[in-house]
């Protein structure tokens, strides 16, 4: 694949709500250091900004991030506002909030209801924005989140959310919200060899709803970034392709249905063209099939099955 045909919309679109995004997206997490919040060493400035730009030139205009994604020099929502404001009219920008670190990065107390507002503001005034388009409340070990998710959905009558969505959820958790709110979006953790949240994915499916796999390509390496001791049967797959690992997981996670939205995040200029040039891997059933056979559980038995019935609702 040529760089002329690398784009952010080789993958398709989907709608958050009322905004189209394409399939392929851009997480912020990583762009605050060599690894993530407030451990390892900072990437370079303007090495940063101009992956970012150069992702929005790309056809990427659906970038995850949120305010807790700081390094002791870096914040991502700052490096968003300094690289892409003014923004282009079909940006979408999706933040999380819950979590909350302190200045010297710990994490403490998750807010409460009643914090939320904080949370949203602050992401208002880091990025520049006079209201967000999507806001994730980000789970943290609560079974209900009517209360939570009831605070947001006042910010968002209010004019400072457009659009809700929920991470690190259960079909429970997104029973109560949508009794509160439309839900337009849940992330969860799902890659390769990550599949917890399969019940999650099929739910979205079902209801429309965009599911945002995060951690696809670093696996268990997670926080810290991809693992080196790759997975034979991914190995395999790339090599027979002529591409690398992470095009594999991104190809693979693409498959899963059409209401998938990749958000894969980088600091590195040729990592981002490598992720954008997933949208256009053709993995075969027999690809497929290797894939789907690692760390294999009752459900990846049925991979084959289960993918044809979300990509194939009427079969």
């Amino acid at each position: 694949m040529t760089l002329e045909t690398v784009s952010g919309g080789t993958a398709g679109t989907w709608l958050l709500g009322d905004l189209t995004v394409n399939r392929i997206g851009f997480g912020a997490m990583r762009l605050t250091g060599s690894a993530a919040f407030h451990q390892g060493i900072a990437r370079d400035r303007s090495q940063v900004i101009g992956v970012l730009r150069r992702a929005v030139e790309l056809g990427v205009n659906h970038v995850d991030t949120a305010a807790f994604y700081f390094s002791r020099l870096r914040s991502a929502n700052e490096l968003i506002n300094a690289a892409l404001a003014p923004y282009p009219d079909d940006l979408v920008i999706a933040t999380k909030v819950g979590p909350t670190r302190d200045a010297s990065g710990e994490w403490t107390t998750p807010a409460r209801p009643g914090q939320l507002r904080g949370q949203v503001e602050e992401n208002l005034r880091q990025l520049g924005r006079d209201h967000l388009d999507v806001v994730n409340l980000r789970l943290m070990g609560q079974d209900s989140i009517s209360e939570h998710f009831g605070a947001l959905a006042e910010l968002r009558d209010a004019g400072l959310i457009r659009h809700l969505g929920i991470s690190g959820a259960r079909p429970t958790h997104l029973a109560q919200a949508q009794a509160i709110a439309p839900v337009v979006c849940v992330q969860n953790r799902y890659g390769i060899d990550a599949r917890s949240s399969t019940e999650m994915l099929h739910t979205c499916a079902a209801h429309g709803i965009a599911f945002v796999p995060f951690f696809s390509i670093a696996g268990e390496g997670r926080e810290a970034g991809a693992i080196h001791a790759e997975e034979e049967q991914i190995l395999a797959v790339a090599r027979a392709h002529g591409v690398s690992p992470a095009q594999v997981r991104l190809a693979w996670i693409l498959r899963q249905g059409k209401h998938v939205l990749a958000i894969p995040g980088t600091g590195n200029p040729d990592h981002l063209i490598d992720n954008l040039a997933a949208g256009s891997l053709h993995l075969t059933e027999e690809d497929l099939a290797v894939l789907d056979s690692i760390n294999c559980t009752a459900f990846c038995a049925d991979c084959h099955q289960a993918r044809e019935q979300i990509q194939h609702p009427s079969r």
